[in-house]
């Protein structure tokens, strides 16, 4: 059974240069893709006729908002500016074939909310609306950082510093190679 925290969502302003790195939005608590078509009905003399319209898809994400967190910050500023954003849905298990399925897509974010209550941390929003149809692929590879995101491994004395999850030690991801 897939778990939810198998998959994650990288983010690109499409202003980024060539090379550039996928930002990943800090803190991820939930995402979702959803595809919907608005069906042609028709009632004519004969009975009702049905038909296939055009798709939508969107990418739903909620986060832990995150001072100063680049992710985060693309989709803000991709809504601020009216840009367009590149977006990855990545499975961080491995499939058959030892890569990583993902689907990527050209998108327009259509809002983005921050919600700050007075009892819990503040909640991020995102809904992003894709251009045109996303397309299946995979990555060959994926940062450590990505896969053992919230694990740590054995580490010597005076390797790290910091809390678990602190902002020295943010991922929490230690590698396991010892020095």
């Amino acid at each position: 059974m897939k778990q939810g925290r198998q998959s994650i969502l990288l983010v690109q302003l499409t202003s980024a240069p060539v090379g550039a790195d996928a930002l990943v939005p800090a803190l991820q608590t939930d995402d979702s893709y959803s595809i919907e078509n608005s069906i042609s009905d028709v009632e004519t003399k004969f009975g009702r006729m049905l038909a296939y319209g055009t798709n939508s898809e969107t990418f739903d994400i909620t986060m832990r908002g995150q001072k100063g967190d680049a992710g985060q910050k693309a989709i803000l500023d991709a809504i601020k500016n009216k840009v367009q954003l590149k977006i990855w849905e990545v499975d961080t298990e491995p499939n058959a074939e030892s890569t990583y399925d993902s689907l990527f897509a050209y998108a327009i974010v259509e809002s983005f909310e921050r919600s700050n209550p007075a009892d819990d941390s503040q909640e991020v929003s995102a809904t992003i609306q894709v251009i045109g149809e996303s397309q299946e692929g995979t990555f060959t590879t994926l940062p450590e950082e990505l896969i053992n995101f919230a694990k740590y491994g054995f580490e010597l004395p005076g390797q790290t510093t910091g809390e678990f999850g602190s902002e020295d030690n943010p991922t929490g991801y230690v590698p396991t190679e010892t020095p």
